[in-house]
């Protein structure tokens, strides 16, 4: 029987800020650090420190029980993003994730943690000697239970993205990889509810083994990056009227994110007598990419060059500082995974439109805090668009709701106490 703190070993192939800021990076490192302030003792097995975060700060996470554990990360000389092409992802990633694997392997045989969280394929080493059989148990020398969070399921073509023959063929070692750790984990992780169908079709987990816990927001850390005077500040320096309706945009400019599709709706939702006319408005894009000449050119064909601003890319103090700006946030992804930027504006208590896409639906719901519209639709996104100028005095309380939403459930405290409890449980079963 356990005594003394929980002891967690956390895998990952990226953290924030040791590996840049993504997805993954910022929902590791929130993990690490909220069950870090809940008393966990937490070994964070990750590739060493890029050279950037060596020379930024030697003590990451400043918590004495967060101790990290390196593993080297080889990147083949085609594969120069780690971590970001089918090569790496079918070829360095698994690598490392048979290494750092093992380290957690030879961890919990030496006594050192109660449970082993990976992300991904990065456990791969720990599911080896796992095997689970007809009735669920798992036996082999690795006894500390694995809780496994397979993040996006991008290699499967899971949120919607088309995938081109040649790219399904490089993703096949990865799948295999992921299946895998699926099948030798005690329960593994959806970030979304509307999300457990893909990972059941994907991963096919036995019942019971699925769990949904939300990828979620540090509210704290969104709330000391800008307030309502950084969004004041910020319209002023952009010559945005106080009145004036912004729209506001996140994601790097890529086909997927659909701001082409927000450009046709926006031209039909600026009629000279819709309710866009009257206070004006501007449309603001936040992020770079090698889509942006496409969305200049769905701009210009509908004359809406005046009205558009390209902010580039934002640090994060900018960033918040645009929500705070902001008088609705647009998503028109094509498809999506958990959707990290709708989170933060909702947490800056913005009402959202948003596409049916991923994630999405468990945190936009049309009435409450926003509007749903389907993917690739110009004509449903420009009524949404109508809806929420033509009723803007609900939209302070619509953004409210957002930030209730964002408190209730998808803070860090309450999806922390949430991961605990499933540790528990399953440390429970073993004893």
């Amino acid at each position: 029987m356990r005594t003394g703190a929980l002891r967690v070993a956390v895998v990952a192939r990226a953290v924030m800020p040791l590996h840049g800021v993504g997805g993954l990076e910022r929902s590791v490192r929130d993990l690490v650090r909220h069950l870090a302030a809940r008393h966990v003792d937490v070994t964070l097995i990750a590739p060493p420190a890029a050279a950037f975060a060596r020379r930024a700060q030697a003590d990451p996470f400043g918590a004495p029980n967060i101790r990290i554990r390196p593993v080297r990360y080889v990147t083949f000389p085609l594969a120069n993003r780690r971590g970001t092409t089918i090569l790496d992802r079918s070829t360095s990633y698994l690598l490392f994730g048979m290494r750092a694997g093992r380290l957690a392997l030879s961890i919990v045989r030496d006594g050192g943690v109660d449970i082993v969280h990976g992300f991904g394929a990065s456990v791969l080493g720990y599911a080896g000697p796992r095997r689970r059989t007809r009735d669920g148990d798992r036996r082999s020398g690795a006894s500390a239970p694995l809780v496994f969070n397979p993040q996006g399921l991008e290699e499967f073509g899971a949120t919607g993205a088309r995938q081109a023959p040649l790219k399904r063929l490089g993703y096949l070692p990865l799948q295999r990889a992921v299946r895998r750790c699926a099948r030798a984990a005690d329960v593994v992780i959806s970030t979304d509810a509307s999300l457990d169908d893909t990972v059941t079709r994907h991963l096919a987990p036995a019942p019971g083994q699925l769990r949904t816990v939300p990828n979620g927001i540090d509210l704290v850390e969104a709330g000391s990056l800008a307030g309502p005077a950084d969004g004041h500040l910020l319209r002023q320096k952009h010559g945005i009227r106080p009145g004036e309706f912004v729209l506001l945009s996140v994601g790097r400019l890529e086909h997927n994110k659909g701001f082409d599709v927000l450009a046709d709706a926006l031209a039909r939702a600026a009629r000279p007598d819709g309710p866009l006319a009257a206070p004006g408005w501007r449309w603001v894009i936040v992020g770079i990419g090698p889509h942006r000449r496409e969305i200049e050119k769905a701009i210009d064909t509908h004359g809406l060059g005046a009205h558009v601003l390209f902010a580039g890319r934002a640090g994060d103090a900018d960033l918040h500082a645009w929500y705070e700006a902001a008088t609705l946030f647009v998503h028109p992804t094509r498809y999506e995974g958990s959707s990290l930027v709708t989170l933060e504006a909702m947490a800056h208590r913005k009402p959202v439109i948003a596409t049916r896409a991923g994630g999405l639906p468990d945190k936009v719901r049309t009435g409450e805090n926003g509007w749903l519209v389907e993917p690739d639709d110009p004509a449903a996104l420009a009524d949404a668009i109508e809806a929420a100028a033509g009723h803007a005095a609900r939209l302070p309380a619509m953004g409210a709701r957002s930030r209730h939403i964002v408190e209730a459930e998808f803070a860090w405290p309450v999806l922390a106490e949430r991961q605990i409890a499933i540790y528990e449980e399953l440390l429970r079963r073993t004893d």
